[in-house]
């Protein structure tokens, strides 16, 4: 955690809603030690990260500790309320959460980062911050610290996307889809900007690039598939591959994922099966690979069976 100078807690006025728990204010919590964790539910950064938070608000809210989320939404798709909430009830998460649909508790804080947890003490005076995974034993240490309690950490084993990543095999990085912040786009003759045209995979996809196939509008957050049999295709170096999706306004969209032209088989994620069968139900983050055993340069290739899928970013681990 860097050095900063301490600095009163914010206002946590402006949220769009609030779940599980009534309309929060530093001087309600006040006598309380407060943990403030801000977060998106698509982020793979966050959800590595909240097996640890879930964990300390449970062993810690007998001694005094509150853990307030502050979901501040990175797509557009993220500011349904709905979807927040059914994201706190998947990942089990019982604290107060603030939906911060217009960066009214960010700007406050003057956030910058996903996820970035905030240590208040009991007198409302934020005494140290943490931005991204890890040093996970210094956070809890410091909770301790500010609650006046000293114990065994605990212990916390992640499943799923929320599991650690592989940090010594992760050699690609997120890569965004859209325009505004997407790059080694890698099909023939480049991205057409907010107009729906047919792309075609280059005949050898190299490391860390990715590319389209079929009819799909590349737009300024995501891409669009206009017509049903389209395809991403990436070439990564990591144990696990993600790919957050949106069926946007239709029915759920079934896709199929296949690893090296072959169907995964144990290199499965958790979001489709041995066959590479998935299906795309709402706005999240899908876990289409984990691979067991060495880990190695894999071609991944999704291909979805019906138009309106709307992808927006590669995120590995």
């Amino acid at each position: 955690m860097t050095t900063f100078e301490p600095r009163t807690m914010p206002s946590l006025a402006g949220a769009a809603a609030w779940i599980n728990s009534p309309p929060l204010s530093p001087a309600a919590l006040r006598g309380r030690v407060v943990l403030v964790d801000f977060w998106t539910l698509t982020c793979i950064n966050w959800l590595r990260t909240e097996p640890y938070v879930r964990a300390w608000s449970h062993a810690y809210q007998g001694d005094g500790l509150v853990v307030v989320g502050v979901h501040t939404p990175e797509f557009s798709f993220e500011h349904d309320i709905d979807l927040v909430r059914q994201a706190t009830q998947d990942r089990s998460i019982d604290y107060p959460v603030a939906v911060d649909n217009e960066y009214a508790i960010w700007s406050a804080f003057d956030n910058h980062y996903w996820p970035a947890l905030y240590f208040v003490d009991a007198d409302g005076v934020i005494r140290d911050h943490q931005f991204g995974e890890g040093r996970y034993p210094e956070s809890e240490r410091l909770i301790q610290r500010l609650l006046g309690v000293e114990r065994d950490l605990v212990p916390v084993v992640g499943i799923g996307a929320e599991a650690e990543a592989d940090w010594i095999n992760l050699r690609t990085p997120e890569t965004y889809l859209g325009y505004a912040r997407g790059e080694n786009f890698a099909s023939l003759g480049g991205p057409a900007f907010d107009e729906p045209r047919s792309y075609e995979f280059p005949v050898q996809l190299r490391s860390n690039k990715w590319a389209l196939a079929g009819h799909w509008k590349v737009g300024r957050e995501n891409v669009v598939l206009e017509q049903p049999g389209g395809s991403i295709g990436a070439r990564f170096h990591a144990r696990d591959a993600h790919l957050v999706l949106s069926p946007g306004a239709r029915d759920p969209i079934p896709f199929r994922v296949l690893i090296d032209g072959m169907p995964p088989g144990p290199a499965h994620g958790v979001d489709v099966d041995q066959e590479g069968n998935g299906l795309a139900r709402d706005g999240r983050l899908y876990q289409l690979v984990r691979q067991q055993g060495e880990v190695r340069e894999r071609s991944l290739e999704i291909t979805f069976l019906e138009p309106g899928v709307e992808a927006y970013a590669f995120t590995f681990g």
